[in-house]
């Protein structure tokens, strides 16, 4: 008797398994250190603009600047002597803004927060080894004073640009002059115009004289080696210069019109 032999099997092509998504717990490390550095840059960006709109509108009571010179006072066995109350910009004398201008930044009302030429000169002047002089402008001083610390790293630098492009556009020009005339260091301990004046004329932020307001202006570079008053004939060359070219900043008129 014969035997029936098995019919083959037949034989058909098996679908392959789909992918399956990777689980967020399984991500590479690689990509972990990128998501962590998105996180951390738009936590930066989040924290960095929304400071900047809330200064905006909110006097700032403190500074890094501020924090620093008391740590080096306190270390050094010094008095740690603080001094500073906020003043608004219309009740700030026009003599001192003037002056501030003229000393520091002669393009302030015109530039969009750099002066370039200034910034080149300061560069040829350091490279011939002459004393070294910064090129900053009065809006980079002012996000360097509000938001980052002192030091001449590229990482800071950076960093104060893109601030001064924040309150440029944010703040305007009047606002940013505001906020440095009442965060400058203008003495050992001596912050803003209020305290300034006080400390060394005894009188009223509003009331100030173009020769007193020159005076302030003139101590900016290192206001806690020089005087405003009793000062050094390097420092009374100074209060005339300025005085000289308070004249011609002119009118000041922030909106620009």
């Amino acid at each position: 008797m014969a035997v029936k032999k098995p019919a083959p099997k037949k034989t058909t092509t098996a679908s392959k398994p789909k992918p399956t998504a990777k689980k967020k717990g399984n991500r590479s490390f690689g990509e972990k250190v990128k998501w962590f550095f998105i996180k951390l840059m738009l936590w930066f960006f989040g924290l960095s603009i929304g400071s900047v709109i809330f200064f905006k509108y909110i006097p700032v009571p403190f500074t890094p600047l501020m924090l620093i010179r008391a740590i080096e006072n306190k270390l050094g066995g010094k008095e740690v002597y603080f001094d500073h109350d906020w003043e608004p910009i219309d009740k700030i004398s026009m003599n001192l803004q003037k002056a501030v201008i003229a000393s520091e930044d002669g393009t302030f009302l015109s530039h969009n927060g750099f002066d370039f030429k200034a910034l080149q000169k300061a560069y040829k002047s350091n490279e011939r080894g002459r004393r070294i002089r910064g090129g900053s402008t009065i809006s980079q001083q002012t996000a360097k004073n509000v938001f980052l610390w002192q030091g001449k790293s590229y990482f800071r630098k950076g960093l104060e640009a893109y601030f001064t492009v924040l309150i440029e556009i944010i703040w305007g020009k009047e606002r940013i002059m505001e906020v440095y005339l009442n965060s400058i260091e203008m003495g050992d301990g001596v912050y803003g115009a209020y305290a300034a004046t006080e400390h060394w004329y005894r009188r009223d932020a509003s009331s100030l004289t173009p020769m007193q307001a020159a005076g302030i202006a003139a101590i900016l570079p290192n206001p806690r080696k020089f005087k405003a008053t009793g000062s050094s004939s390097y420092i009374n060359r100074r209060k005339e210069r300025i005085v000289r070219e308070m004249r011609a900043v002119g009118k000041i008129n922030y909106d620009g019109k």
